[in-house]
């Protein structure tokens, strides 16, 4: 007889198990929907403003659990201001693209509110060097896309980094060392 409740112990904690694994779902970054944007005060008059058009990466999210990765690689060639010639001096003296074509964020430590996140902690590598950075949820949100049928989850991240934390001294101190990122992401469960 003690082998029935084992036995109904063991088809429990396997059940159980796979719905804790059935929590965790990965999300791609839809890249038509996800834009990096940059601000930068010019000079102490007006403000700068960028954003880098080619990323792509990905989001593992349990809710339950309340962890989470995300990955997002970003084209530091794809910046974007609106005009090319400021582009190319960006590409050149500031990103040095040509050296660092890419920037990476890596993101594992999740916080929330309820189910909804309202930050990722991770590191942000740019120019050749990785440094620890939060991004803060501005909103978050996640809806059944009536287009997609799947769920699309997303929001507004910003954070401030010091520039030459990461080695870009380019124009210090005309242009300032503090730099607004706001990452604007949407992400398709797959």
């Amino acid at each position: 007889m003690n082998s029935i409740p084992a036995l109904a112990l063991a088809a429990v904690s396997a059940l159980a198990a796979s719905v804790a694994q059935a929590e965790t779902a990965t999300y791609a970054i839809d890249p038509t929907h996800t834009f990096v944007t940059f601000e930068v005060r010019h000079f102490g008059t007006s403000t700068n403003r960028g954003r880098f058009d080619k990323k792509e990466g990905s989001v593992t999210l349990d809710r339950a659990a309340k962890t989470g990765r995300v990955e997002v690689t970003i084209d530091t060639n794809s910046i974007n201001t609106g005009t090319e010639p400021f582009n190319a001096h960006l590409k050149k003296e500031f990103f040095e693209s040509a050296t660092y074509p890419t920037a990476k964020f890596v993101g594992d430590q999740f916080s929330f509110d309820g189910d909804k996140v309202t930050a990722v902690t991770g590191a942000l590598t740019l120019h050749g060097q990785t440094k620890p950075v939060t991004l803060k949820a501005l909103n978050y949100n996640c809806y059944q896309s009536p287009m997609l049928k799947r769920e699309v989850c997303g929001g507004d991240f910003d954070t401030t980094i010091t520039r030459s934390d990461f080695g870009i001294n380019a124009m210090l101190p005309f242009i300032p060392d503090s730099v607004h990122l706001v990452i604007q992401i949407e992400a398709v469960k797959q």
